[in-house]
């Protein structure tokens, strides 16, 4: 089911546009990845449910019934940014740690950005988020070894070819995974490796990335099925609506030992079916947790460590959230005590010297700052104990707040 809402990039952009002609939101980011499709914005009002509807109305299963079941929401901010975090750290990726989750978030910050759907709270977010990714790593194990989707997988080629570095591997696909797989591969020592991509450009231009020694094979993508037969390895890294491989297009294949079939897409890009082929082994993304070694323990042991970290700061930019709320208030304050500093300035201007009036200007100026701090200090302190709401009141009826022309709404 979880394939039938993986997107793209074009995708998550049109699902942004939406959120923002339909739903009116002015802040929203759309992640996808092969593990998850995730939607976050801010507005004043839970629109939850009616996103959930719209996504399931605009599928090819929207006339299946009731299929909320598969969603889950967030009922408070708090949860939802903390849980944010969670998925770009890793720790809720296929492989413990996954580093390639980074990599996406940063893409859908991006497509967010491109569609004018970031504004100061995604930004101070996701600049939140970033930081603390690379206090994990500096500061835990949590990062340490390998553990990435490709990574993982070109662990899993490497044993089941034995280290065999002769094997040969066509390698389909090469955007992000694709491109980490195949240098991994390169790095294992893999060097008879085949890449074939729809935009054939690309796959010469990863070619160039990865050997200026060696010339990597390129293959046309309507050559696909002709030339499996000469790979022992075949890894599938593109993003299709339908299995690009299966036991129909593989036809009269031969099999003469076996044959390793890795599929590294979400949706799948080879169909189950292959493995009815005599001496063909599938492998997909589900079976690469299987493929745990020492870092995975290592980095499953740091997890105390990254929660801790991602605790505190979460519990720092809830504050600054908070203090956003009430700078409103603190900007009205100002705004209050400048009016009458001003009238009063005006009102002695023609007794005084130029002198005498800028010496005046700048010790008004000082008295406004000093009386000014006490309440922003105390309303920063109410943010933390979660009491700024108390002291708002009470600050709008002592400088009549609630009279001037709210220019800062949040």
């Amino acid at each position: 089911m979880r394939e039938l809402f993986s997107f793209d990039e074009q995708g998550c952009k049109r699902l942004l546009l939406d959120l923002k002609e339909k739903f009116d939101l002015v802040e929203a980011l759309v992640v996808s990845t092969c593990n998850r499709t995730e939607i976050y914005y801010t507005s004043d009002i839970d629109i939850n449910q009616q996103l959930i509807s719209h996504l399931i109305q605009n599928t090819e299963v929207g006339s299946q019934g009731d299929l909320s079941e598969y969603f889950n929401a967030f009922s408070s901010n708090e949860s939802a940014i903390k849980y944010l975090f969670e998925v770009s750290a890793g720790l809720h990726a296929q492989v413990v740690g996954d580093i390639q989750i980074s990599g996406q978030i940063k893409d859908a910050y991006q497509w967010s950005a491109d569609m004018n759907m970031a504004g100061p709270f995604l930004h101070r977010l996701m600049h939140t988020i970033f930081y603390t990714n690379k206090k994990i790593t500096q500061e835990t194990s949590f990062r340490d070894g390998a553990a990435s989707i490709s990574y993982a997988a070109t662990e899993l080629i490497d044993d089941v070819l034995n280290g065999n570095k002769n094997a040969k591997i066509l390698l389909v696909g090469t955007g992000e995974i694709g491109e980490d797989t195949a240098k991994n591969l390169f790095s294992f020592g893999y060097e008879n490796i085949a890449l074939c991509n729809r935009t054939q450009s690309k796959a010469v231009e990863l070619a160039a990335k990865i050997t200026q020694e060696k010339q990597l094979s390129i293959i046309a993508l309507e050559n696909l099925f002709s030339e499996i037969k000469n790979f022992d390895v075949v890894i599938s890294a593109v993003q299709v609506e339908a299995p690009l491989i299966n036991a129909q297009l593989l036809g009269n294949l031969k099999i003469f030992s076996h044959k390793f079939f890795v599929d590294l897409s979400m949706p799948r890009s080879i169909d189950s079916n292959v493995e009815k082929i005599p001496g063909v082994i599938l492998y997909n993304i589900e079976d690469l947790n299987k493929k745990t070694n020492e870092a995975q323990q290592k980095r499953i042991a740091s997890i105390p460590q990254v929660e801790q970290i991602i605790s505190e700061v979460v519990g720092e930019f809830r504050n600054w959230s908070k203090e956003m709320e009430v700078s409103p208030t603190i900007h009205k304050i100002k705004n209050a005590l400048e009016v009458i500093r001003t009238e009063e300035l005006n009102r002695y201007q023609k007794q005084l010297s130029e002198n005498e009036l800028k010496l005046v200007d700048t010790i008004t100026k000082n008295i406004m700052q000093k009386i000014i701090k006490l309440p922003v200090v105390q309303l920063k302190a109410a943010c933390k104990r979660g009491e700024q709401d108390t002291l708002v009141e009470v600050l709008n009826e002592l400088f009549d707040l609630e009279k001037q022309k709210n220019q800062y709404s949040a």
